[in-house]
């Protein structure tokens, strides 16, 4: 195994143009069974496989692409299947295109759509088993690296670590101490890996500074000075470094370009959905008579207030501005399966064509969350530095329940990195939601309870001993 680690690049390497050149064979072999001149050197040939490998590589840079070792299959599976059948599709359109000549078809023919969707299928399973496959190689030569998790609480705790244990092939926690434990560097050393989470700044800087120096690696959650470095630079003024961080915000061209943007996808975003639309608005009525479209107001740039437009989910009589929690009685039967599948976000598109909403940007929040939640962290008020958007980094990565201080880092990440190019990412990435509908819909709910404990803590008969602490009785639950 440790000759295999040597080569660990190279087989990760091998194994993502093994599935590549699969993808691509599977494509052209089916298709040139009717198309002869896709395998021969042509220039419907030269055209189409160029478009294949272009834009192919280009999905799958967006959407993740063959990420083993550090995602679970199913995201593998999710992220290949999306970028390889949008790439299927509009090959086989240019292919289309390129037969509509003389000596084939003399007017546009739309045909082999039975290939397509044998294409599909074959590369589905070609993915499948290479998202398995390609995760048991590496795995099988990378054990889980042994890791500690540091916090300052026992609320602290029970956020970070249920997290890390969906990681079971990639993390082993070993240990999990409060930043006070005087065995801090002790446990540090015997580890591989290092969270970090909710640790003072100043013991924060000293530790990623120790484990810099023994090369550990290192995990730490976002405070607002690591959200500002994202812009940062370094500057040299005469012979002295310095960090500079200048004030952006969108130029004359980047904010007419976000506005033509918005106003063409909106556009044909209505065109589109009208039929979903219909249904919905049929099926809301025909459960209790009350009415299609909810109301309420959210605030946008420079905290403007505006009316957003959603599908009803909730019985009329419930009036109460309040989060969803785990089985909440006030979604009708109807709610659950546009709440589940983000339906009954569609009507915003109406927010974007009026000019309220952005097609990308930070998720509107009811006016009474705006208040509690900048009232707990100051500054939340930056995120309405843009406007409020239908998708972006907290609705794609967060779930119903994911905590206002992460969605808020999410939030200012989009913010300070924003570019053109970052918009257009998002939206592919956007249809990876519909694909975990399950997990992004996850509502408020008490989360699981660990322990502290150190290794040298467990007793010979491998049970954990834990001492009694103070923020043991001062616990947190996570709702």
């Amino acid at each position: 195994m440790k000759i295999l680690k040597k080569f660990q690049k190279t087989i990760v390497l091998l194994l993502k143009l093994a599935l590549f050149f699969s993808l691509f064979a599977i494509f052209f072999l089916v298709f040139g069974t009717k198309n002869i001149w896709l395998l021969r050197f042509s220039r419907t040939a030269g055209i189409c496989m160029m478009t294949f490998c272009v834009l192919g590589l280009a999905l799958m840079a967006i959407y993740g692409g063959y990420r083993i070792g550090e995602y679970k299959s199913k995201p593998i599976i999710h992220s290949m299947t999306l970028s390889v059948f949008i790439t299927d599709v509009i090959t086989h359109f240019q292919l289309c295109i390129m037969n509509t000549n003389a000596s084939n078809n003399s007017t546009f023919r739309y045909e082999f759509f039975d290939l397509l969707l044998l294409v599909m299928l074959l590369q589905f399973v070609v993915i499948v088993f290479f998202a398995y496959f390609g995760n048991y190689v590496y795995f099988s030569i990378n054990s889980p690296a042994k890791c500690c998790v540091i916090t300052s609480s026992q609320y602290s705790l029970n956020n970070i670590v249920p997290k890390i244990k969906k990681y079971k092939m990639q993390y082993k926690i070993t240990d999990m101490v409060p930043y006070t434990d005087p065995r801090i560097y002790d446990i540090i050393n015997r580890c591989d890996t290092v969270f970090l989470y909710d640790v003072p700044m100043n013991m924060r800087t000293t530790l990623v500074e120790y484990c810099y120096a023994i090369n550990k690696n290192i995990y730490y959650n976002f405070e607002m000075c690591d959200v500002v470095s994202m812009r940062s630079h370094t500057s040299i003024l005469d012979d002295k470094p310095l960090v500079s961080s200048n004030v952006q915000t969108l130029t004359a061209e980047q904010a007419f370009m976000k506005r033509a943007l918005d106003l063409i996808i909106s556009t044909v975003g209505l065109i589109i959905t009208s039929p979903i639309m219909l249904a919905c608005a049929i099926a809301i009525k025909a459960e209790d008579g009350g009415h299609i479209f909810f109301k309420q107001k959210r605030a946008t740039k420079d905290g403007k207030v505006f009316e957003v437009y959603k599908f009803r989910t909730m019985k009329e009589e419930n009036s109460v501005n309040r989060s969803v929690t785990s089985d909440d009685d006030r979604i009708t039967k109807v709610g659950h399966y546009l709440r589940k599948f983000r339906v009954d976000e569609l009507p915003q598109i109406i927010n974007i064509f009026k000019g309220e909403m952005s097609v990308v940007g930070p998720r509107p929040e009811m006016m009474e969350n705006v208040e509690a939640y900048t009232e707990d962290l100051p500054e939340f008020q930056y995120r309405l530095r843009v406007k409020a958007g239908l998708t972006g980094y907290a609705q794609i990565a967060g779930k119903y329940n994911t905590s206002p201080k992460d969605k808020l880092v999410m939030d200012l990440t989009y913010i300070e990195q924003y570019s053109i190019w970052l918009d257009i990412k998002l939206i592919f990435q956007t249809l990876t939601v519909f694909l975990k509908a399950s997990d992004s819909t996850e509502a408020f709910k008490k989360g699981d309870e660990y322990d502290f404990f150190c290794a040298d803590d467990v007793k010979s008969d491998g049970e954990k001993y834990i001492e009694p602490r103070e923020a043991q009785e001062d616990s947190e639950s996570n709702e």
